[in-house]
Order: structure tokens, then sequence, then C-alpha cells
């Protein structure tokens, strides 16, 4: 996993994003950019201005995408990212939930996904590792066939990531 990237303009958790969790100096930047504007990066109808990468499928409740800055040793890098504010797995509708799981059928056919990884971070920042706190989730693909190959990493809990 690389290294924390650091910001000189702020530290700690901000109302939206936590700028300690990230991890490459392009997030860092655009993680600046949020905390300055006020604004979560993840609600639907500002995610295009901080998220680039194009929407792959989008159903009532989640947006399906690529990860704008995938973990090392990864294949393919999915998010899904919930349209409305939730920061809470309890704020989960019962609706928003059997959606999830319908978006993450779906990309496994989709992408023929032969196995991977699923996270999904939530609440406090310092127990998540989080950088965005509006409710996603990691679908996490390694690329086993790539040579040098090296497990995929996904943290939990602020600090820096001992190698094992």
């Amino acid at each position: 996993m690389s290294p924390l990237a650091k910001s000189t303009k702020f530290t700690g958790p901000s109302q939206f994003v936590d700028i300690d969790n990230t991890r490459e100096p392009e997030q860092v930047k655009v993680m600046e950019e949020i905390i300055e504007a006020g604004e979560c990066p993840f609600c639907f109808d500002v995610l295009k201005k901080y998220h680039r990468t194009p929407i792959l499928k989008e159903t009532k409740h989640w947006v399906f995408t690529r990860n704008a800055w995938p973990y090392e040793n990864t294949r393919d890098h999915f998010m899904l990212i919930l349209k409305t504010h939730k920061e809470r797995l309890s704020e989960l509708s019962p609706e928003e939930g059997a959606d999830y799981f319908t978006m993450l059928s779906w990309a496994e056919k989709e992408f023929d996904i032969p196995g991977g990884g699923l996270a999904m971070r939530f609440g406090d920042t310092s127990y998540s590792a989080g950088t965005v706190k509006h409710l996603h989730a990691q679908l996490i693909i390694p690329d086993i066939g790539k040579p040098g190959f090296k497990p995929t990493r996904f943290k939990i809990g602020k600090g820096e990531v001992s190698s094992l």
C-alpha cells in the first residue's frame, strides 16, 4: 500500500472527508478543494465535479464507477457509491441494501470477475480509515497474474500501515 500522502493546508477530519487518510498526492489536492468548497464529493448532485472517472452503471440508489485512485496490485478497483448522503450502515434502507447486492451481481457478470474482495468503510474515520465519509463500497479484484504480484491491502483504522 502506498504511504499516506500529506496535506500542508489541512489535517484531520472535516465535515465530509478525512484528509489524513489520503494515499496519493493528486488525491490530497482534490480533498483540499473539497474541504475549501464544503461539499460532500460523493453526494450525487456534485459527484461528477470531483470524481472524474465515468459512471459505468446507475440504479435508483447506487452509482458504480472505477476508483480514481486504485489500490496497488489490482486488476480492477470499483466503487459503489450511495446516491444519498448517509455515513452509517444503520441508515441504509432495506431497498438500498437490496439494490446494492443487485449492482454487485451485475458487476460480477459484466466484468467477468473470477474473485476478489468487497469492503465498505462506515462511521468514524479514525476507525474506518476512510477518506470520504459518505457511504461507499470498494470492489477489489487483485491482479494475480502480474509479474511480482503482491496481495492487495485494505486498511482499517487510522495510521501508517506496516508491511506484513
